[in-house]
């Protein structure tokens, strides 16, 4: 599947509430790439079928939905970060709605859906210059990639993070039971049926406890660069 790209596909996955959008979004925009948070094509698909009120345990029907739908990507904050468009529609706040939270790992478990949004996904980064983050992006959508991280962090610190976030926005925040909610959603990703959250044996596994953000993603520049220095090297 590989072919000559222009520049690197960076693949990146983990746990929920690790950081890896705001950590990739960093890389991306150090390097000149493009960056996408593979999650939200999952939840915008969600939003769709609840907003028509298809019955999200009917498989075929949401296949269906997905397939006629005109999905756009179209960059954002200064051409780095691309987001999902549906028949024209930007849904970047319809996302964030707790009921699209609540169901969008049902969409996730759906086997034509990750088929078609995987395909989608390698089309987008097929010339590369890409950070690409998910759940299965190393394992699955680029097994290729040139570059793979798997981050991570004790959850403690996840659910630390988002408590710290929630209240920033204003938001209430319930530190057990946010937690709890990561529990949970790990169980769900590493015992899905299909494609799950899984270590690629040849990602660069990076636990992010300890540091920062911009700690984090100068750790995975500086790798990257170096792994372009020794390409250049050898050529």
């Amino acid at each position: 599947m590989k072919k000559k790209r222009k520049a690197f596909v960076i693949a990146m996955d983990g746990p929920a509430g690790v950081g890896k959008s705001t950590i990739g979004t960093m890389v991306a925009k150090e390097l000149g790439y493009r960056f996408i948070n593979t999650g939200e094509m999952y939840r915008a698909l969600t939003w769709k079928a609840l907003e028509d009120k298809i019955d999200l345990q009917d498989s075929q029907a949401i296949v269906k939905l997905a397939k006629r739908l005109q999905w756009d990507f179209k960059t954002v904050g200064e051409g780095v970060v691309i987001k999902t468009h549906l028949d024209g529609q930007g849904v970047t706040v319809q996302i964030r709605e707790e009921r699209v939270s609540k169901n969008s790992s049902i969409i996730a478990g759906i086997g034509g859906v990750r088929t078609l949004l995987r395909d989608m996904q390698r089309a987008l980064g097929e010339d590369g210059a890409i950070v690409m983050e998910g759940r299965d992006i190393t394992t699955n959508v680029f097994p290729d990639a040139d570059f793979k991280v798997y981050l991570d962090a004790s959850i403690e610190e996840r659910a630390k993070r988002r408590t710290k976030q929630l209240r920033q926005h204003g938001k209430p925040a319930d530190f057990e039971k946010i937690k709890a909610a990561i529990v949970a959603r790990d169980m769900g990703d590493l015992k899905r049926k299909i494609n799950p959250l899984a270590q690629a044996k040849d990602a660069v596994v990076i636990d992010s406890t300890s540091m920062t953000m911009q700690e984090t993603a100068d750790n995975i520049l500086k790798l990257i660069r170096t792994k372009k220095r020794k390409q250049i090297s050898k050529k």
